[in-house]
């Protein structure tokens, strides 16, 4: 059967895209299924819809693009659907011109199945939708997270669907509970999530990670203070929150005034996020309502076992309390009047003191989350369609409105046609039920040549699909090397190949990949010295320059941390496999003789303190030792401060604030830090081990304000650079960031 779901923007990574992703993918294992993104914001998606899913658009807002729609005359006519919301706004507001495209689409295309995956989407379908198809709507939120608007123009909508899907049971309870004379079939189906092709994680890592929108609902603020609370009492964890939203900066400076700048990091939007949840010991939801909680799952596919609060709805149809992870009251005893954050904080405590029973749950979290793999809940999908088939090709059903075809921008003539078309194309199709039901065995017969997916010849000539660009799966070992997995490689004996970015001497390395067996290649410090700097990646036909840059599929870097830095021979060498923002494979590589690790910085009003360890060269003294401080602008503004020495081999030092003020003399002055000892050369400072590629990114520390005599409010911070070196900044209050 054709599957086609009709979604906002498929070119994004949020939940709704990720969940079509997956389901749309293990539904082509056995159909002919098309995404149908009614805009297209990038030539190409971030998630990859797989080779046999038809991606295609109905308008396109590329605003480089020859063919951009977002000046189209119809964009200047408000549309005639309810307003929702949640996408309804900005540069892919509703107009005329949506009104007319998708209803075009949904009563011209020959689809068996239309999934609608929005509130407003489902009213296209529920208005537009014909007969002889099996309309399903789709609710990726919750009926409580709409405004009451909303959940009445959708509830009305959904009358004339055949089938409404929520993605948890209590949810779907609610949705019959409030339309009890509703015909159209309402039930649960959780999202599918697959199984990551990343290592599990070893639960050593003493990393908790929180992924998801920066947004109110999620309470990263109850997660923030709940850490806040037993951060003392367990100084070597931190905590990774990934993801971007309007809550950012209250979250930032809630991290700076509990004083965890520097055990909490704000990490940023990453996709995929599989290699990150690997990285973590623990992983921390703390929302107060979650629709179904697929970063829970993404989680346990990974062996993590997971904390959440027991919000509406999705966590309790997940997580067995004290089998595969930890369920936290919303509101329980002790923890009234502090919005939950105490008995957060005694669940951290639990799971953050003993290893045993964070294995245990571990453990029990894989099994879980193979609960929700695709092709188990694409089962479900079909089981829907099967029983939702017969009388396809009967009447509209009571209530259902015939298409406008003046809404739709088409003659009554016209509409009329299509309606005999589609009339035909029922009647030409043999045996949706048979099929459907094949399909459910496992045994589907081919579908008439008529109905038979394109071959990836035809899609090619058609535009519809393009050979796989080479790809490359990226993973850190312990000791340091890389190993690298290719596919899509082109025919032939064939080198890896690793090029330093802009150097003059067009310094390369080549791996030979193996003609037999698995494409793999290991990049080890053994064999191989690479010069600090950022290296891409490649793969060649052997003894030539016809390079093809690979793509990356995955970067793992989870097992760096923790681990010390490689060598090679007498120098820290660190690699770092990472994807670049584009998408391809590069590596962040240092080779430093001398190097003195940041462990620990620490600011007030009046000063910067920094913890380090100086990690090579070996057994050096720091009797007499300084820091330096070697200003942008010339010597003439450089300063000194003194090392103190610990016994543990870290040693500290103090920036005044006072010593860069007083050497103000540019919009941004900014000092570069070194160790000077009587024995060495200047030993670089700042933070290369570890699977963090860009500190400046994700390590920050709050500014100081002070006032300059002649420059007015100074911002005064230490930062790490792009090298991932510590310097001094003093920059004028209204300059940016």
């Amino acid at each position: 059967m054709k599957i086609v779901f009709l979604i906002h923007n498929a070119y994004g990574i949020g939940g709704t895209i990720r969940s079509t992703v997956n389901l749309s993918a293990a539904l082509a294992a056995g159909h002919e299924v098309e995404v149908v993104s009614v805009h297209r914001v990038a030539d190409e998606p971030q998630l990859s819809y797989g080779p046999r899913v038809r991606l295609t658009s109905l308008i396109d807002m590329r605003e480089d693009s020859p063919t951009y729609e977002g000046e189209h005359e119809l964009t200047k006519q408000p549309n005639t659907m309810f307003p929702d919301k949640g996408v309804d706004f900005g540069r892919l507001h509703y107009t005329a011109l949506h009104d007319q495209r998708i209803a075009d689409f949904l009563t011209g295309t020959d689809a068996d199945v239309v999934i609608a995956t929005r509130p407003i989407l489902n009213g296209y379908l529920a208005r537009y939708g014909q007969p002889h198809q099996v309309r399903i709507g789709q609710e990726h939120l919750s009926l409580d997270a709409h405004s009451d608007q909303l959940r009445t123009d959708q509830n009305t909508a959904l009358r004339d669907l055949d089938a409404f899907v929520t993605v948890s049971e209590a949810d779907a309870q609610q949705y019959r509970t409030a339309l009890p004379d509703v015909t159209t079939t309402i039930l649960a189906i959780p999202n599918g999530v697959p199984r990551p092709a990343v290592e599990p994680a070893t639960l050593d890592s003493r990393v908790i990670v929180s992924a998801g929108r920066l947004v109110a609902v999620k309470r990263y603020d109850r997660l923030i203070k709940a850490f806040a609370a037993v951060a003392t009492d367990y100084p070597d964890w931190t905590l990774r929150v990934y993801g971007r939203g309007p809550e950012r900066a209250k979250l930032r400076r809630l991290i700076d005034n509990l004083g965890l700048y520097d055990r909490i990091f704000l990490m940023g939007a990453v996709s995929p996020i599989e290699t990150e949840w690997a990285k973590g010991a623990l992983a921390a939801v703390s929302s107060d309502m979650e629709s179904f909680g697929m970063t829970i799952v993404e989680a346990m596919h990974c062996g993590v076992p997971v904390i959440a609060t027991d919000c509406p709805h999705g966590p309790a149809e997940i997580i067995s309390h004290g089998a595969d992870g930890l369920l936290v009251p919303l509101i329980s005893e002790g923890s009234a009047t502090d919005g939950g954050v105490s008995a957060y904080a005694q669940a951290l405590r639990t799971l953050l003191s003993d290893d045993a029973l964070r294995r245990k749950l571990g453990e029990g979290a894989l099994t879980k989350a193979a609960t929700f793999a695709p092709e188990v809940i694409a089962r479900r999908y079909e089981e829907l369609c099967t029983s939702l088939a017969p009388g396809r090709a009967g009447t509209p059903r009571a209530g259902r409105a015939a298409a406008p075809a003046a809404a739709a921008g088409r003659t009554p003539a016209a509409a009329d046609q299509g309606a005999d078309h589609a009339s035909d194309r029922k009647a030409a199709r043999p045996g949706l039920l048979r099929r459907m039901r094949a399909a459910l065995r496992g045994d589907e017969a081919p579908a008439p040549a008529a109905e038979q997916a394109p071959t990836a010849a035809a899609q090619a000539a058609a535009g519809a699909a393009e050979a796989p660009r080479p790809t490359a799966h990226a993973r850190s070992t312990a000791a340091g090397d890389i190993t690298v997995t290719l596919a899509h490689v082109p025919a032939g004996p064939l080198d890896f190949v690793a090029r330093l970015r802009r150097d003059p001497e067009r310094r390369e390395v080549r791996v030979p990949v193996p003609e037999s067996g698995t494409p793999e290649v290991l990049l080890g410090h053994r064999d191989h010295v690479l010069a600090e700097g950022r290296w891409d990646c490649y793969v060649a036909p052997r003894g030539t320059q016809k390079r093809t840059r690979l793509t990356a599929a995955l970067t793992e870097q989870a097992r760096l941390i923790g681990e010390p830095p490689a060598r090679a021979a007498d120098a820290l060498a660190p690699w770092i496999p990472y994807t670049t923002t584009d998408g391809f494979l590069a590596l962040r590589t240092w080779h430093r003789a001398a190097h003195a690790e940041v462990t620990q910085v620490a600011v007030t009003q009046e000063a910067a303190t920094l913890t380090a360890r100086v990690l090579a060269p070996a057994n050096v003294s720091l009797t007499d030792a300084t820091v330096r401080a070697a200003a942008r602008e010339g010597d003439a503004y450089d300063f000194t401060v003194p090392v103190t020495p610990h016994p543990d081999g870290h040693f500290t030092f103090v920036l005044p604030y006072r010593e860069a003020l007083q050497r103000r003399t540019t919009e941004h002055d900014l000092w570069d830090l070194t160790v000077h000892t009587p024995t060495t050369p200047p030993i670089p400072l700042g933070r290369i081990t570890g699977d963090v590629v860009d500190r400046k990114k994700t390590d920050y520390a709050p500014p100081a304000l002070r006032e300059h005599p002649t420059r007015g409010t100074t911002r005064i911070k230490p930062f790490f650079t792009v090298s991932n070196n510590v310097a001094l900044s003093a920059r004028d209050e209204g300059e940016e960031e």
